[in-house]
């Protein structure tokens, strides 16, 4: 007797073997293409660490090595303190010239580019502490001129009111209002802003190979196309996703430190940009954007506050980052304080 069907049915044993084969190698083929983006990202990163030396000096900031580089000689010595994310390579060529007038210092903070990693919290009292205790150990005592980038404005005005007698002058370049936080706030709580991700998902990121390997598409609009290769190859590490999330977290305690401050006639100049943000970029509605924009520029006039000899100029043809956008303007204001001084 013959079967009806021209083709017998697969047994379900038989169906259920075959898929959970094909199951099996297909996670396979999975963990091997996750497991080669690691290995390449190791092997990357070793490379890197062979490609890019440091070009300054490692010193001690009690504890562990901040990595700082020198330029130029005489005083005062001038401190370049970059902003959130952002460290010594930031700056360009700013530093060079400069340095044909005094000692010009840039660094990494802890966990940046070829600093170490910290164990105490990333507040702005810790900060300025292993700084100065860094330039000491340096052998670069001041007086300082201190110039502070966003974020970095407020450290270097936290450097200015912790060690007074040792600064000679402060430059801040579109630097974070102290009252930032309380009043920007609420604004971005209504508009539903989503946060940066987290240190942990960078980490992870990064380690999978997906940075190296998807730059262009992962870094467009965040990080410079001239400034990705070293992004990649130095800068973006987990130490240093997990520093610039911790000061994020604390910067509204800096924000306390450094309100109310007044430094006497101490020569102040303040860059403010000229080009609002791109708010809507970060899903921010077009009124939020222009109060945001408004508390950022009535702070940046606020800080003329901080000195009976301050002065404010505007960067008309920049956005936040000034140092990039009109990176002249920027030594010109520097170069004012030190032949005020």
């Amino acid at each position: 007797m013959t079967n009806s069907s021209s083709h017998p049915k697969t047994p379900a044993p038989k169906l259920r073997s075959r898929l959970l084969k094909f199951l099996l190698i297909l996670m396979s083929a999975s963990l091997l293409v996750t497991g080669s983006g690691f290995l390449y990202e190791a092997i990357a990163s070793t490379t890197a660490r062979k490609n890019y030396p440091a070009p300054g000096q490692l010193v001690d900031a009690g504890g562990y090595n901040l990595h700082i580089r020198q330029s130029g000689a005489g005083a005062p010595t001038i401190i370049l303190e970059a902003g959130s994310g952002e460290t010594s390579l930031s700056w360009r060529d700013i530093p060079e010239q400069l340095a044909e007038q005094a000692t010009v210092v840039t660094y990494d903070r802890a966990g940046y580019a070829w600093s170490e990693q910290a164990d105490s919290e990333r507040s702005g009292a810790n900060i300025v502490r292993e700084l100065h205790t860094a330039l000491k150990n340096a052998g670069l005592p001041g007086p300082y001129l201190m110039v502070g980038h966003s974020l970095g404005g407020m450290y270097a005005r936290l450097f200015t009111q912790t060690y007074p007698e040792e600064v000679t002058g402060l430059v801040l370049i579109d630097a974070r209002p102290e009252n930032d936080d309380r009043e920007t706030k609420p604004i971005l709580e209504a508009e539903n802003v989503a946060g940066n991700p987290s240190a942990y998902l960078l980490s992870l990121l990064k380690r999978s190979g997906a940075l190296h390997l998807f730059q262009d598409q992962l870094l467009a609009g965040l990080v410079a196309e001239q400034d990705r290769a070293q992004f990649i190859n130095v800068i973006s590490t987990p130490a240093y996703f997990a520093a610039k999330e911790q000061e994020a977290a604390l910067a509204d305690s800096t924000e306390d430190a450094i309100r109310g401050q007044h430094f006497g006639s101490l020569p102040v100049k303040i860059i403010a940009r000229g080009l609002p943000q791109d708010y809507a970029a970060f899903g921010i509605s077009e009124e939020a954007g222009r109060r945001l924009e408004g508390i950022w520029q009535a702070g940046q006039r606020g800080m003329l506050k901080l000195s009976s000899n301050s002065e404010l100029i505007v960067a008309e043809k920049s956005g936040h980052m000034v140092i990039h956008d009109q990176p002249e303007l920027v030594v010109k204001a520097i170069r004012s304080v030190l032949e005020a001084d």
